[in-house]
């Protein structure tokens, strides 16, 4: 075996693979949380794995969400055989509407995932009048233990157990042997609707040989293992049964088994229960129509009905567990939903892990919460939550089982991955044989030998602002930061071209900047200074419309500004010909 180091030297560009050499190329999902998307292919065979979406954190002002970039499946386009989905989280099947828009490629995944994913391009892809049920002819479903052959490979689905159902890993039996990749998953031998992980396959594969196995790494931090969620079903019915009044309970809206959780104990304790978001509701009737929901009819009402029943006989189940502004939750908490709003005396069920980055925005919400006077039940107090993400035990169960040659960490931040990479070294997997990969790596096997030889540019993710896709790029985002920090002052100037001097007095405007008694006098400084500009200008026998619109100018009025206040707001510069 060569030694072979965790990165190589980046050459500029990247060589183009022989046609004998197998490659994993990540363009998304590597040390981050989102964006999923890996490609792997083998002479003129592509096939890509998961095409998820990432959001934007508080430096993205503006910025709706980010997708991967797909220039190299642009520059590859006629040897891509299929696009297979793990499982339907927004993470692995958010960018798909994106991704149609420019592809023909089969698109192939579980029952549930495949219904998620085309809703996602009804209303992203398609919209307006294109807009129908009918899954586009491009999807395919495909269920757990089914294996599809994509080229030169097969790509078989392995159930696991998961925070969604119909989550699988995928085995993609190459040329040159078995790549597994987890997916997510957890080891959940009580689960709320369909049956364990399928363990015995893994083990059957490891003995048969797996030349690498891509882990997930997200709770690699966590010892042991995940409880089940049977144990959030038995909290459920504790809290139904000790509270007086209504009960909200926010989650995520893919989290199904939740979902049948919230119904179960809700019939348990004869209350009626609503369903409040379009996520929620779109979600649930996917789930509906595969029959993945056990409910009675007759308790499944409209948010308009709850005024006719008492405030102990109704569950309400919405979206917002991670505080966004627009959600459901939120408006409800603040008073702001045109139907419903929470009250003294409601109990609120925040049942969903903390997202990194969202900590404030929930706080927010469970801060107004107890304001109102609610009873408030959150992760940090009650067991009201269970991670859909395998503890450190389960990951390393499955590396034991998979035995792989190879090992490459997926799905997590740097420290998830390094976290991953180290335990794998602790099974007796070799240390030259465990790979941490950035977005845009080129991990190729020549002759079974791993090693990253280059890396694609084009790996950063892609930025969407409305219907802009790529507009925005680090320039842009820089100006919203500025404006946003220190606001932005005007200056509106009117030239007299024929005397080649300022027709009037310079009107200064500042918004978002200051607004203390020292306002005028920054006007004037800020007047004074642009005068003294065009005397000079005008000295010089230059054009004096030209250069009160150049550079020099903006700086100097920023000087002035950044003198007075220590401050630097965008300066806009607005010169008027008469």
């Amino acid at each position: 075996m060569k030694n072979m180091k965790e990165q190589v030297e980046k050459p500029e560009g990247y060589a183009r693979v022989a046609k004998d050499k197998l490659r994993i190329l990540p363009l998304g999902g590597m040390r981050e949380i989102g964006m999923n998307m890996l490609v792997i292919e083998y002479e003129n065979d592509i096939i890509i794995i998961d095409c998820g979406l990432a959001f934007p954190d508080e430096n993205m002002p503006g910025v709706d969400t980010i997708i991967p970039d797909f220039t190299y499946l642009r520059q590859h386009k006629e040897k891509i055989r299929g696009l297979f989905f793990t499982h339907g989280h927004e993470d692995h099947i958010g960018a798909v509407a994106w991704f149609m828009r420019e592809f023909s490629t089969p698109i192939y995944g579980t029952p549930l995932t495949i219904k998620l994913a085309n809703n996602k391009w009804q209303d992203v892809g398609r919209g307006g009048s294109e807009k129908n049920d009918k899954n586009d002819p491009r999807f395919h479903v495909v269920e757990a233990g089914e294996t599809v052959q994509a080229g030169k490979f097969r790509v078989e689905f392995i159930h696991v157990n998961h925070s969604i159902a119909d989550a699988c890993a995928l085995a993609i039996h190459t040329p040159l042997g078995v790549i597994i990749h987890s997916g997510d998953f957890k080891i959940d031998f009580t689960p709320i609707n369909g049956k364990p992980i399928a363990l015995n396959r893994f083990s059957e594969l490891g003995q048969e040989g797996v030349l690498a196995l891509l882990l997930e790494s997200t709770n690699v931090e966590i010892p042991g293992v995940t409880p089940s969620e049977t144990r959030v079903g038995e909290s459920f019915s504790e809290i139904f049964a000790n509270s007086k009044g209504r009960v909200f309970v926010a989650t995520f809206s893919s989290n199904v088994f939740r979902i049948q959780q919230v119904i179960s104990a809700a019939e348990e304790h004869k209350r009626k229960y609503v369903l409040l978001g379009y996520s929620m509701n779109k979600v649930f009737e996917a789930a509906d129509s595969l029959g993945y929901i056990t409910y009675n009819k007759d308790n499944l009402i409209e948010v308009w009905d709850a005024k006719l029943f008492e405030d102990h006989e109704l569950v309400f189940i919405t979206t917002g567990s991670q505080g966004e502004f627009n959600a459901a939750l939120s408006r409800m908490a603040f008073s702001e939903h045109k139907h419903v709003n929470i009250k003294k005396g409601d109990t609120v069920i925040l049942s969903s892990s903390k997202i990194p980055g969202n900590e404030k925005s929930i706080y927010r919400v469970i801060n107004e919460l107890f304001k109102i006077g609610a009873d408030v039940y959150y992760e940090s107090l009650d067991e009201i939550h269970v991670s859909g993400h395998a503890y450190r035990d389960e990951l390393q169960l499955l590396i034991n089982l998979c035995n792989p040659h190879y090992f490459i960490p997926v799905h997590g931040e740097y420290r998830h991955l390094h976290k991953n990479a180290e335990l794998a070294r602790s099974q007796g997997i070799p240390d030259e044989c465990v790979f941490i990969l950035n977005n845009g790596d080129i991990f190729e096997f020549d002759n079974y030998e791993g090693a990253i030889t280059g890396f694609v540019e084009e790996s950063t993710g892609v930025l969407i602002d409305g219907g802009g896709v790529g507009d925005v790029n680090k320039g842009v985002l820089r100006e919203r930061k500025l404006l946003g920090d220190d606001g932005v002052v005007t200056c509106s100037m009117v030239v007299n071209t024929k005397k080649n001097v300022l027709a009037a007095a310079p009107e200064i405007q500042a918004l978002g900047f200051i607004y203390t008694d020292d306002r005028d006098i920054l006007v004037k400084n800020i007047q004074k200074t642009v005068e003294a500009y065009a005397e000079k200008t005008k000295k010089k026998d230059r054009q004096l419309s030209k250069w009160l619109r150049h550079s020099q100018l903006r700086e100097q009025i920023r000087n002035v500004l950044y003198s007075e206040t220590k401050r630097r707001p965008m300066v806009i510069l607005s010169v008027l010909e008469i």
